[in-house]
């Protein structure tokens, strides 16, 4: 089945068995969202503040008559056919409207966050493409925050004959039902009691806002309990000013009400409002239908627009799964509900604003998509953005982020925003800055303890009893993100307000009884770290992270003035960068010297956070001298922020070509795993450990066996920027070929819970594939692509812009090409890789049309280019970059 072109860009196709496993999302930052299935249906309803996969409300759903001229109309639902198996036993299929006829074949041409189905029927006079999408607009988190799905089925006529259309779409007011309760997929019998608490009203409301007309159904419930997370609204709103709707289908008895609006639709195309808008019958929600009608002419086509709305304000910590110690539950909020007074005024606010949503959120779509980078790198960094608008992150009315670090079905995965989790991501820092630098503010405010001490889990509501545990690794990260959200956003007061926050995060490794009570630069102390268990003396996956803290800390604390203390970092991350090199790597890997202290009451008691081994003589969950998946992931953060190497590059390179030799398998079928199984079979990955030496441990640490994207992003990016580019891009490829569709959701990659963070560490494959750093403090811009590099096209983000880079390298002249497509750029030096065996003559820097003067030096394979005055480019400038090339002698 072929789609017809459309203006919308597609990133990959899916059809036949690789719709199985689809489930698009459409909702924006902290807002709750629904899904599309790979037929287009309506799925994974989450808008009441908590997970709740699998929910699929009876009666939502999109339909569509169209009549040839003489000819008797067709109606169909407008998803794809049902597929087989068909389960229910005595009272058929078990999906509810089963018995509707759908449409025969469907495929989906997909680029987060824009999912563009193709629907077509041999019996049916028109294509119809449905366009669904919610704003992704780079740096922008209040207009990639809206609670919208927006909704627009063209109709495609390729006949000589005008034909008669109409759609018509419903929504089930639901509202009240609890995602505690019952599991598993609705039928279209009435729920359980306790579910659907009755007293469901559908009010009609019409206005024209900015010359749009609106007509929608605001569905509300009279009997939800006021403030609890269950209390708001949901619209359905159709942008059209001759609209007609149907506020209620009427009885249930025998199923009379599918009956009744089918009959209805299929003999005009229009719905009447026979039975008014009654409240629903307890224990029943209340169905909604609006319909739009037109003719769409030969060889020609027509569109409606559709939006569902909602606004859900009272989110409680304990209703989403979040620890909290407030009895009453821990009223947070949702940022998103405070800018409308309902689910009716979100449509009327957001309505005018839906080209200009839909442009920018194009610009950023097409430009990944319009780059060079591969087709996995693409869909890894694009698809896995998705995380943040998941269940899995929330705004709480202040307008804070938080988040989980994944979600279960029907409650949040492990609360806390948990730091070893969210250290290895980098899609917030990149492309939403501002909710980094929430995340950061909200670890020193209100998670770092007078001592130093970093709460690695935060309680809601704020403010309250702190969490009592702290992580090494998460607590180094802290500091590495600190200097890499300052580095972006260039803001030293920010950095100056914090740093005595900062420096007691790296001060308290070295109380009596921490993680480096001597400051030797070396943590020996008891690690609980992000594999949830304790690891006992010195260790890569630690003691990395800390070479990296010790190094932001040393700039950090040097930027401020505070000299004494740089100096003194950067004397422990030399001495401790020497004795891991020279005691930890054991000539093709990183291991770990097992060391226990002589009694636990010598540790600080809050380093234990009672998941791992309370044994001392022979301790179980450790690593020894195992090959780590993410024995580099400090160097790997160090090469994101700009830190240098933490350690010997030769031997960094040297373990990372271990690691794909040990930890690589091309096929697991032979592979054997007691904990959890994210990848099995033919597929391949890279797993979290393996012991070339054949001395595992007995019991190492619980997750050895496993395969988990997110850490398999960050090594598979190390390896790319330590030059091992197909080695890279294939560990890349295996985690797409496991998200294809058929196997699972291309938008759902999992860890412990759907939607997990750590896999957005995938959007570091962009930073590392083109070179590409930037940093705000001295205005410093870097270029050095690492894969065809004679002509390279990618994105850029930084914490004030975004846009687009271009390099070509011909015989003479390399050329880059810089656009800003939204914010500004502001640049004092500029550093480009040079081609091999060439050497720059000469340099002309543009900006728009205007030539600026600029200075240049050569170096060891780089060009550095000065500009005296600096340059400011704003959104939609243009900086180019000629540099006159001749091989070198």
């Amino acid at each position: 089945m072929k789609s017809e072109p459309s203006s919308w860009p597609s990133l990959t196709r899916y059809e036949g068995p690789h719709l199985q496993e689809i489930a698009f999302p459409l909702g924006g930052i902290g807002t709750g969202s629904f899904c599309l299935g790979g037929r287009a249906d309506f799925r994974d309803f989450e808008l009441f503040n908590c997970p709740d996969k699998g929910c699929k409300p009876p009666y939502t759903f999109f339909a569509m008559r169209a009549q040839r001229p003489g000819e008797p109309a067709v109606t169909r639902i407008l998803e794809g056919a049902l597929q087989p198996p068909f389960r229910g036993g005595g009272f058929g299929a078990g999906v509810p409207l089963a018995g509707l006829p759908r449409m025969r074949e469907v495929l989906l041409d997909a680029c987060y966050p824009f999912a563009r189905y193709t629907l077509s029927d041999p019996d049916v006079p028109l294509t119809v493409h449905l366009e669904a999408f919610n704003p992704l607009i780079p740096l922008d988190i209040d207009r990639s925050g809206l609670p919208v799905a927006i909704l627009r089925y063209e109709l495609v006529n390729p006949t000589d004959h005008p034909i008669q259309a109409s759609v018509a779409g419903s929504l089930y007011n639901f509202i009240g039902y609890d995602a505690s309760g019952r599991r598993g997929q609705w039928s279209s019998k009435p729920a359980e009691p306790g579910q659907l608490l009755g007293g469901n009203v559908n009010e009609l409301r019409r206005v024209t806002t900015d010359g749009l007309p609106l007509q929608g159904l605001l569905m509300r419930s009279l009997r939800v309990a006021p403030g609890t997370p269950q209390d708001g609204t949901m619209a359905l709103v159709a942008i059209s000013g001759e609209a007609n709707w149907r506020r209620s289908w009427g009885s249930r008895h025998w199923n009379r009400h599918i009956l009744s609006f089918w009959e209805d639709f299929l003999e005009d195309g229009r719905l009447d409002d026979p039975f008014g808008a009654p409240p629903s019958p307890e224990r029943e929600g209340q169905i909604g239908s609006l319909a739009a009608g037109t003719t769409v002419p030969p060889q020609g086509s027509a569109s409606f627009t559709f939006l569902i709305t909602w606004h859900f304000p009272h989110r409680t910590a304990a209703g989403c799964g979040w620890d909290t110690l407030d009895e009453e539950g821990g009223w947070v909020g949702n940022y998103y509900a405070t800018q409308y007074t309902n689910a009716w005024d979100a449509a009327v606010q957001i309505a005018p604003q839906l080209d200009a949503l839909e442009t920018e959120s194009l610009r950023f779509a097409r430009a990944l998509v319009a780059s060079s980078l591969p087709q996995a790198v693409k869909e890894a960094a694009l698809n896995n953005l998705s995380t943040l608008r998941s269940l899995t992150c929330f705004r709480t009315a202040d307008g804070r982020f938080f988040a989980f670090e994944g979600t279960e079905d029907d409650r949040g995965s492990c609360f806390g925003s948990c730091t070893h989790v969210w250290n290895y991501e980098q899609a917030t820092a990149f492309v939403f800055p501002a909710l980094a630098r929430s995340m950061r503010d909200s670890e020193l405010e209100q998670g770092t303890l007078p001592s130093g001490m970093n709460c690695f889990r935060l309680h809601l509501p704020l403010g309250g009893e702190p969490w009592q545990f702290a992580a090494a690794d998460g607590q180094m990260g802290v500091v590495m993100k600190c200097y890499r959200e300052w580095q972006l956003s260039g803001d030293s007061e920010w950095l100056a307000q914090k740093w005595p926050t900062i420096r007691s995060l790296v001060g308290y490794a070295w109380l009596p009884g921490g993680w480096d009570a001597d400051q030797d630069g070396v943590m020996e102390g008891v690690q609980h770290n992000t594999y949830d268990v304790e690891f006992f003396g010195p260790n890569p996956l630690s003691g990395i992270w800390y070479l990296g803290a010790l190094r932001a800390a040393e700039l950090m604390a040097g930027a401020v003035g505070d000299h004494e203390f740089s100096d003194t970092c950067r004397d422990l991350f030399r001495r401790g960068s020497a004795w891991i090199d020279g005691n930890l790597f054991n000539g093709e890997f990183y291991v770990q010297q097992v060391r226990t202290p002589s009694s636990l009451e010598d540790t600080l008691p809050e380093l234990r956070a009672g998941m791992g081994e309370t044994n001392l003589v022979d301790p179980d969950f450790q690593m020894g001298k195992g090959c780590l998946i993410d024995q580099l992931v400090g160097q790997y953060m160090a090469h994101v922020t700009g830190l240098g190497y933490l350690l010997l590059r030769d031997n960094v390179r040297t373990a990372l070509r271990s690691l794909y030799c040990y930890n690589f398998r091309r096929d697991l079928g032979g592979h054997w795993n007691n904990m959890r199984t994210y990848a099995l079979g033919d597929e391949a990955g890279l797993l979290m450990a393996s012991w070339p030496g054949g001395d595992r441990p007995s019991v190492p640490f619980p997750y050895w066996g496993e395969i988990m994207s997110g850490f398999e992003y960050q090594a598979a990016v190390h390896m790319i920027y330590e030059g091992m580019i197909d080695e890279g891009l294939e560990v890349i490829s295996a985690i797409r070929r496991r998200f294809d569709g058929r196997r699972r959701n291309p938008w759902n990659e999992h860890e412990a819970g759907h939607h997990y963070a750590r896999a957005m560490a995938s959007w570091a494959a962009i930073l590392a594939l083109s070179g590409l750093r930037y940093t705000a403090v001295s205005r410093r811009l870097e270029l050095a692509p690492r894969r065809r590099p004679e002509d390279y096209r990618s994105i850029w983000t930084a914490g004030s812009g975004w846009g687009t880079v271009r390099q070509s390298i011909g015989d003479c002249e390399q050329t880059v090409r810089w656009e800003v497509l939204s914010g500004v750029l502001s640049v004092q030096e500029m550093v480009y890789a040079t081609p091999p065996h060439a050497v720059v003559r000469e340099v002309t820097v543009e900006v728009g049309s205007e030539i600026v003067a600029a200075n240049f030096t050569l170096e060891a394979g780089r060009t550095t280019i000065a500009l005296p005055r600096g340059i400011h480019v704003s959104g939609k400038g243009h900086l180019n970059v000629y540099m006159r090339i001749e091989k070198a002698e």
